[in-house]
C-alpha cells in the first residue's frame, strides 16, 4: 500500500501577516484563487486580536496577534500537520509596539526552528513569450540572496564577513541544488562600484568578498565575482549564472522588484520547514480597500506546494 502521506494532497500554512493591513484581504483571495486551489490545499492562519483592531495603523495587538499566527503554523510544519508556511506580510513597527524582539519573518523564524544561518532568498518564476505579444517577452528564471537583511546601509560594511558571505553563497547553491539543478552557478554582487576598482573605490570587494568566492569554491560551489552590481544581475538574466548573492537588501530587491513586483516570492532558506511569502510589505495605505492585489501570494503559495512536493 502506497504511504498516505504521499497519497494528499500538499497542505500549506497561509498566514494572515498584520491584521490592520493588507494581509487578511489578500490570503482571503489567494485561497480562493484557482491558481492555488489547483496544487495545494491552503490552511488559513488568523491573525486573532481580543482587542479591535483598526485597518491601516499598526498597534501592539496587530503585532501581537500577527506574531501569535506565525507560533502557531510553525509549530504546524514542525509536527508535520501542514508541509509548509506561505506568508503575508508583517509589520515591523507593530512588533515592536508589542515589545518583540525581532524585526521581521526571517530572525522570529530563525528563533521559532532554534537555527542560527538563514537567509533570504528571492525567486522570480522564469516565463514563456506569448505568441504575438511584445510586451511578455521571455524571462528567464531569477535567483537571488541577501547577506544582510534589515540592517542600516552604514553597518553593511561591518557586517560582511569571508565567513557569512562564504556561507550565503553555499547555502544559495545547496536550495538550487534542491530543486534539480545539479551544478548551480552563484555570483556575488560588489559592494563597491566597480568591483572597488583595486582599492580605489573601497577594500572591502579584495579583502573580504574575493577570499569568500574562493572559500566557496574550496566548499565545491561554483561561485564567481565578486561582480559590479550595475551588470551581475544582467548578466543573471542572460544565463551566464543562476542565482546572484547581494550583499545589502535594496542592492538585491531593486532588480527584483523592477523585474517581477508582485510575481517575486521571498523564500526563507536554512530553515528545517518551508516558508515563502510575498515581496511587498503591510501596504497600510489602502488596508480595508478591497483593492490589495493577491498576485505575489499566489505565487508563493504555489511556490511553497512545489517546494513541499519536491521534498516528498
Amino acid at each position: 500500500m502506497r504511504d498516505t502521506v504521499h497519497m494528499r494532497r500538499v497542505r500549506i500554512a497561509v498566514t494572515e501577516g498584520d491584521p490592520a493591513g493588507i494581509g487578511p484581504e489578500i490570503v482571503r483571495k489567494a485561497c480562493a484563487d484557482a491558481r492555488v486551489l489547483a496544487v495545494c490545499d491552503p490552511v488559513v492562519f488568523a491573525a486573532r486580536s481580543a482587542s479591535p483592531i483598526t485597518p491601516g495603523a499598526a498597534s501592539a495587538e496587530s503585532g501581537q496577534a500577527a506574531y501569535d499566527a506565525i507560533v502557531r503554523a510553525v509549530e504546524a510544519a514542525r509536527r508535520g500537520d501542514v508541509d509548509a508556511v506561505a506568508t503575508a506580510p508583517v509589520s515591523k513597527q507593530a512588533f515592536a509596539l508589542a515589545g518583540l524582539p525581532w524585526k521581521g519573518h526571517t530572525d522570529l523564524l530563525a528563533h521559532l526552528c532554534g537555527v542560527d544561518q538563514v537567509r533570504m532568498l528571492f525567486y522570480v518564476e522564469g516565463r514563456a513569450a506569448e505568441s504575438g505579444d511584445a510586451q511578455t517577452p521571455p524571462r528567464r528564471p531569477l535567483c537571488v540572496t541577501l547577506v544582510t537583511v534589515h540592517v542600516p546601509l552604514a553597518s553593511v560594511p561591518l557586517l560582511l564577513t569571508v565567513a557569512d558571505v562564504a556561507h550565503t553563497l553555499s547555502m544559495t547553491a545547496a536550495w538550487l541544488r534542491g530543486r534539480g539543478l545539479a551544478a548551480p552557478r552563484v555570483a556575488l554582487a560588489a559592494l563597491n562600484p566597480h568591483a572597488g576598482e583595486h582599492g580605489l573605490m573601497g577594500h572591502e570587494d579584495d579583502d573580504i568578498l574575493r577570499p569568500a568566492v574562493a572559500a566557496a569554491a574550496d566548499a565545491g560551489v561554483d561561485a564567481s565575482g565578486p561582480f559590479p552590481a550595475d551588470t551581475v544581475f544582467l548578466r543573471a538574466l542572460r544565463g551566464e549564472c543562476d542565482a546572484v548573492v547581494a550583499c545589502y537588501h535594496d542592492q538585491g530587491l531593486i532588480p527584483v522588484k523592477l523585474l517581477a513586483f508582485g510575481d517575486a516570492v521571498n523564500v526563507t532558506i536554512g530553515l528545517p520547514i518551508i516558508r515563502t511569502s510575498v515581496d511587498h510589505g503591510t501596504a497600510f495605505d489602502i488596508a480595508g480597500r478591497g483593492v490589495a492585489d493577491h498576485g505575489s501570494l499566489v505565487a508563493a503559495t504555489r511556490l511553497a506546494a512545489a517546494l513541499a512536493q519536491e521534498r516528498r
